[in-house]
């Protein structure tokens, strides 16, 4: 922890769980008396608000920059919704000041999707402004008024549990200090984030959509392509937990999958298809695929043939939609009458479907679909596929080369990430995707090398550069996690705890994303574990500071 000199500006933000946090701030000569007034302050605030506090958040400022509002407006503009990670005080004296998390959880540079750079939002500002500091305070825009930037590090106490330090300035501002991304944490992750998911099926069997959290508002629309992928998830999260409560969860969304979502038809050719059909009557391509790999993760998981048929038939309603002279395939049909809407919609659809087809003939062993996934991966490759990037495509071929270990398809694989690592690992956004790029490329790797297939294949890429971005990519998603030191600035805090969000969308909570950020770090923990690297728990924690001896009174006296 840097060295603070004075004056001091502390803050005390504390929460129930249940309520957005209350939030004090001071400024003072001495530490001394801004522990004291803070102290007395917080007190007052949990009575007034009928809190029975378990989160205590400390934050003390320890760089000042001051600037205009006109000046403030031009770094928003060159800055990413959710990225300014600063606070933000209205004066010079710091009387009217706001923590960065204060401003990401209410909105206050947020103008909403359609505007790709942060903005301050004066509505929700003088909202917040309004409940934070009473009707005394007149908010003034002026370009020309004076404003403070504030970088503080700060502490995070919970009941029952060690306070741990946050961070300072960087990528991992406000969150847990983490020294050590091992295999035991990462599994509290994937652990949380699926009880998170599983806190999403609603009575019905149904996902929510997912939500926006500074305000609690549910996404609008329900999207059944998102139920397979969180069903899928799950099942992958299952692998790990062996949890029963989970296995519950799991069969109730399979059911809705399997009997709700999924309609058969019969084809002319006199066999029967099944298609995940959307609330429009659309029939996707990737819905198909996703509640195909679904199917195919339980059957294995469970050890059970109970989806077979369910499953061949969505292998036939993917091969309906494939032109088998190109092996492209279509994206949209119609339900019922399977008129093509839309011949192309979304590039992944393409790879999920192949990916869904080997995944099924790793199971089944039926030479149809590994027929129809070397069509696909032709027309991948005339079609140079590899320029998107896409980690569906590296998890067909790792798959594919099984069964197929031609030098064509490992080629293909190794172009799909080499050229990219430069983005990777400058990618400020936590982008789950990425991650989940980064483990089946080392699969490959890992198998090409073990086998002593195509060396000449590996000397396209940096090895040493390669692993070194893998592991700050895995470390990068731990920014996209709501811990419980961020959940508490948002409306809802023990809704959205051990979910993961998307900052720079309104730190957007949606399934299909939580499920992306849970399948790369699943890859990552299998990752550790094989190479032998599990260490102790460690989430370091330095000694308690005079600071910290404070807290117990603070959190569980009365005031």
């Amino acid at each position: 922890m840097s060295k603070v000199a004075p004056p001091y500006t502390l803050f005390f933000s504390i929460s129930d769980s249940k309520q957005r946090a209350e939030v004090r701030h001071t400024n003072a000569a001495d530490f001394t008396s801004a522990w004291q007034t803070l102290t007395a302050d917080i007190h007052q605030a949990v009575w007034q608000a009928k809190m029975n506090p378990c989160w205590l958040r400390i934050d003390w400022v320890n760089r000042r920059s001051s600037t205009t509002l006109a000046n403030l407006y031009e770094i928003l503009s060159n800055t990413k919704p959710g990225y300014f990670r600063y606070g933000l005080a209205l004066d010079q004296d710091c009387k009217i000041a706001f923590l960065e998390q204060e401003l990401n959880g209410n909105a206050m540079l947020y103008e909403g999707n359609c505007i790709d750079h942060a903005v301050l939002n004066k509505r929700n500002f003088k909202s917040y402004c309004q409940r934070r500091f009473g009707d005394q305070v007149e908010l003034d825009f002026a370009d020309e008024r004076n404003v403070v930037l504030l970088s503080t590090e700060g502490l995070f106490c919970e009941s029952h549990k060690e306070p741990v330090y946050l961070s300072g300035a960087g990528p991992n501002t406000g969150r847990r200090i983490i020294n050590n991304l091992n295999a035991k944490l990462i599994t509290q992750l994937i652990e949380n984030a699926s009880s998170y998911l599983g806190r999403q099926l609603t009575s019905s069997g149904h996902f929510h959509s997912g939500w926006y959290p500074c305000f609690d508002l549910e996404i609008e629309g329900h999207n059944n392509l998102r139920h397979a992928s969180c069903a899928h998830a799950m099942i992958e999260t299952w692998e790990v937990s062996k949890d029963p409560a989970l296995q519950a969860v799991i069969e109730r969304a399979l059911n809705v999958l399997t009997s709700d979502l999924i309609q058969t038809i019969p084809l002319k050719t006199g066999e029967t298809a099944a298609f995940l059909v959307e609330s429009n009557s659309e029939i996707k391509l990737g819905g198909n695929a996703l509640s195909l790999l679904a199917l195919v993760k339980y059957s294995e998981a469970m050890g059970v043939r109970a989806y077979a048929d369910l499953m061949e038939q969505l292998a036939k309603g993917i091969e309906f939609m494939q032109n088998q002279a190109s092996g492209q395939f279509c994206h949209v049909l119609d339900y019922p009458s399977l008129n093509i809407k839309k011949q192309r919609l979304a590039i992944q659809f393409d790879t999920e479907a192949a990916f869904g087809l080997i995944r099924l003939y790793s199971w089944d062993k039926n030479p149809r679909w590994l027929t129809m996934v070397e069509k696909a991966l032709e027309y991948f490759i005339a079609t140079e596929q590899w320029r998107t990037h896409d980690h569906r495509l590296s998890y067909c071929l790792n798959e594919l080369t099984k069964y197929r270990p031609k030098e064509k398809y490992y080629q293909l694989g190794i172009r799909n990430f080499a050229n990219h690592l430069g983005f990777v690992e400058n990618c400020k956004t936590t982008f789950p995707a990425l991650l989940e790029l980064m483990m089946s490329a080392e699969k490959m790797i890992s198998h090409l090398h073990s086998q002593g297939l195509f060396q000449e294949l590996l000397d396209q890429v940096n090895l040493e550069h390669f692993y070194r971005v893998l592991a700050k990519r895995a470390d990068h998603l731990l920014n996209g996690y709501f811990w419980p030191e961020f959940a508490m600035f948002f409306k809802n805090p023990e809704k959205i705890t051990g979910g993961f969000f998307i900052r720079h969308k309104g730190f957007r909570l949606r399934a299909d994303e939580v499920e992306q950020y849970l399948s790369g770090l699943i890859a990552y923990r299998n990752f550790l574990l094989d190479q032998t690297l599990q260490k102790p728990a460690c989430i370091d924690n330095p000694p308690q500071t005079e600071k910290a001896n404070h807290i117990d009174n603070i959190m569980f006296s009365t005031p």
